[in-house]
């Protein structure tokens, strides 16, 4: 796919449009409104300017760009030259349209790798970067399922959740892969420990950012790049969130823009569920399986060779001993108490204990404050 799909010099415009210094992009949108394409825009008198920028900003618009920005959009250009990297203008005819029902559209997308993942029927998955093993679980069985029915899963390549879901969506091994949105530049990959996975999304999937090349990681940068998941998906699965989780934005966002959101409950002793009560609450649909999603959306349940859990992300060792083997399956992922685990396995309570004790000395499970247990 060829990368430059506008003439040069207008994809140049768009550019240093987009990464003008003193131009927000509310102020941009307004000049394209009314003066059309980015170049018509810089062939414009500083007076017609003047009437919608200040006299300084007009004068800039008018001049040469400036050493630094020059270096910047050369940059820029050279990095688009990779046959697998790619700039998307808002004219540009694979641009995601889906995006223009945002308030506010960037006006430039930084991609790398498949550009075709953009046309495939998408959902996101995002919760907590502090996932439980459960919750880590959750997110890769839901990813690989509904890849492997077809839909392309979107998230923010952020640890725990984000991670799961779109290793869960990648080992589908479907054309329909996964979509990571960035809150840095293309060029960059945060968190750092995601950089392997960053590099298979590139080949197998979309890499995805509104960032200009170079730009580091900010808080706000997040914000705006959960807008982008919403909107990129007909619909949002929170997984786990605390209350002041960032997922808990992505839905809001996501209601905003009339898509759908999905919550799976939990515990109500766990901390990393209460986001996820309180988006049900709020309306979210309680969903227990990829199923009832697809079901909530009138897709049609294809049949399918693969298991429905094909991910075991924390299978139990088999070098343990036999009856810590049987602990660990009985306790399943959510907190058990002592009494609980022995009604599942019939081990003894002496039994159970030791195995614990030892199970603990060895950072599989552990203790938590009401006396229960859990899987780590």
């Amino acid at each position: 796919m060829t990368t430059l799909r506008i003439p040069p010099s207008e994809l140049y415009a768009w550019l240093r449009l987009s990464l003008e210094p003193n131009l927000n992009a509310n102020t941009a949108r307004l000049l394209l409104a009314n003066f059309g394409l980015p170049p018509h825009i810089y062939d414009q008198s500083i007076s017609s300017l003047s009437r919608y920028v200040d006299t300084s900003l007009a004068t800039q618009l008018r001049t040469p760009p400036s050493p630094e920005l020059e270096q910047q959009l050369q940059y820029t250009l050279e990095w688009a030259q990779a046959s697998d990297q790619h700039i998307l203008c808002l004219a540009d005819p694979h641009y995601p349209s889906v995006l223009l029902e945002l308030p506010d559209p960037p006006l430039v997308l930084y991609a790398k790798g498949d550009l075709t993942q953009l046309q495939h029927s998408a959902l996101a998955i995002v919760g907590s970067r502090n996932a439980t093993p459960p919750g880590l679980e959750t997110a890769a069985h839901f990813a690989h399922f509904l890849a492997d029915q077809g839909w392309c899963i979107i998230s923010g390549l952020a640890t725990g959740i984000d991670t799961a879901a779109h290793r869960g969506a990648l080992a589908a091994h479907q054309t329909n892969s996964t979509i990571a949105i960035l809150g840095t530049g293309m060029d960059l990959v945060y968190p750092a420990r995601n950089r392997d996975l960053a590099h298979q999304i590139a080949a197998q999937g979309l890499l995805l950012s509104e960032f200009p090349l170079k730009t580091k990681a900010l808080p706000y940068h997040f914000v705006r790049r959960n807008r982008l998941v919403a909107a990129l998906s007909s619909g949002v699965i929170v997984v786990e969130a605390a209350l002041k989780s960032g997922s808990l934005t992505t839905a809001r966002l996501a209601v905003e823009i009339g898509r759908e959101v999905y919550a799976i409950p939990g515990s109500i002793h766990s901390p990393l569920h209460k986001g996820c009560h309180q988006l049900i609450r709020q309306g979210a649909k309680l969903v227990e399986s990829a199923e009832h999603i697809l079901e909530e959306l009138g897709h049609h349940i294809r049949p399918s060779t693969k298991s429905t859990l094909p991910l075991e992300l924390h299978p139990i060792p088999e070098h343990l001993a036999t009856e810590q083997q049987q602990v660990l399956h009985a306790m399943g992922f959510d907190p058990a108490t002592p009494d609980l685990i022995q009604q599942r396995c019939g081990l003894t309570t002496a039994a159970i204990g030791g195995a614990l004790t030892q199970l603990e000395l060895l950072d599989l499970v552990v203790a938590q404050g009401d006396g229960r247990y859990l899987r780590t």
